[in-house]
């Protein structure tokens, strides 16, 4: 089956009609295209990237910082409990896990 419409993204912005017609007569089909200045900026296709790369990096970050304050309530715990515990001796070897204050 043979398709009688424009090829690429024009297909929408021409009638059959008028694509067919062109083409058995050989008439040109003039197509206008609004706002065709080159040095316009796209941009949400430059804003999507980097709003993607700003969340990841803001999420990174926060990773970071909740593990690093996972080790610090980490290092605490067992500072508190090495000085909860005093020190421990095996077979007349004694040591002492946390400083007196």
């Amino acid at each position: 089956m043979h398709h009688r419409e424009p090829p690429g993204h024009l297909a929408p912005h021409i009638p059959a009609d008028v694509w067919n017609r062109a083409q058995a007569t050989g008439q040109p089909i003039v197509i206008v295209v609004h706002g065709t200045r080159r040095n316009d900026i796209p941009w949400r296709r430059l804003l999507i990237p980097f709003a993607i790369a700003g969340a990841a990096a803001l999420g990174t970050w926060g990773v970071v910082a909740a593990l690093a304050w996972l080790l610090d309530i980490a290092a605490h715990t067992a500072t508190v409990i090495a000085g909860a515990a005093g020190p421990i001796g095996v077979g007349g070897i004694t040591l002492k896990l946390a400083r007196s204050k």
